[in-house]
Formats: C-alpha cells, sequence, structure tokens
C-alpha cells in the first residue's frame, strides 16, 4: 500500500517495511536535485522529524519521516546520480527504507486519491 504526507513523501509499505521518497509534485518545486544527505542504517527516526536533505540549484529542503522507525537501508544510488530523484522520484529515486516502530501511525495519512486532491487544491 502506498501513502501521502502533507509535506510530499510518499511510503509504500510491505509488511512492517516502508520505502520512503519525495513525490513528483515536490521533485518539481525543487527543480534538479544536486545533492542528497541519506540517513545511516540503524538510525531511529521520528514521525514529522528530519530524516534526510535535498539540495536543488533552488534550494536545500527537509525530507521528514513519514512514520516513526528504525532505518535499514539507503538508496546508494542517489550518492553517485541524485538526479534519479528527478527523473524517477517515486520509484528508482526512493530515498530510504525502514521498519515500522508503529504501524497506526500509517492511520493518518492520505491515499494517492487523497494526495491528488490535496496537490489539486494548492
Amino acid at each position: 500500500m502506498r501513502y501521502y504526507t502533507e509535506d510530499h513523501e510518499w511510503l509504500e509499505v510491505s509488511g512492517s517495511t516502508a520505502t520512503v521518497g519525495i513525490t513528483d509534485y515536490a521533485q518539481g518545486q525543487l527543480g534538479d536535485v544536486v545533492f542528497v544527505e541519506l540517513p545511516e542504517a540503524g538510525r531511529a527516526v521520528t514521525k514529522g522529524k528530519e530524516a534526510a536533505v535535498v539540495e536543488s540549484v533552488k534550494a536545500a529542503s527537509e525530507v521528514y519521516a513519514p512514520v516513526s522507525g528504525t532505518v535499514t537501508e539507503a538508496n546508494a544510488a542517489l550518492e553517485g546520480t541524485p538526479d534519479l530523484v528527478n527523473s524517477s522520484p517515486e520509484a528508482d529515486g526512493w530515498f530510504f527504507r525502514l521498519t515500522l516502530s508503529d504501524p497506526s501511525q500509517l492511520e493518518g495519512l492520505m491515499d494517492e486519491a487523497a494526495y491528488k486532491a490535496f496537490v489539486d487544491a494548492l
């Protein structure tokens, strides 16, 4: 199942693991991504707190953890090719994976239809 946040992060959940990235809308607002700072495996992240940083030619922006958990993997491909965030934001340009510490936190997130309506209203 895929979920979205009002901060334009997405997460794809499979069992107790979630893959996290930024949405196509977010990458479009940022412009050309030139650098990504990712969390290390083993780091605990807290819902709503900074988990990563993405820098573009326009600005630097925080990527917030959409749920709390422990990072299991960062997308190493982004170190050499951060522009994957632009070309494939909701697939190959994912940022990190984590193990959910509180699956009930998913309840406050949007599904794809709700996120589309949210973006259309911006």
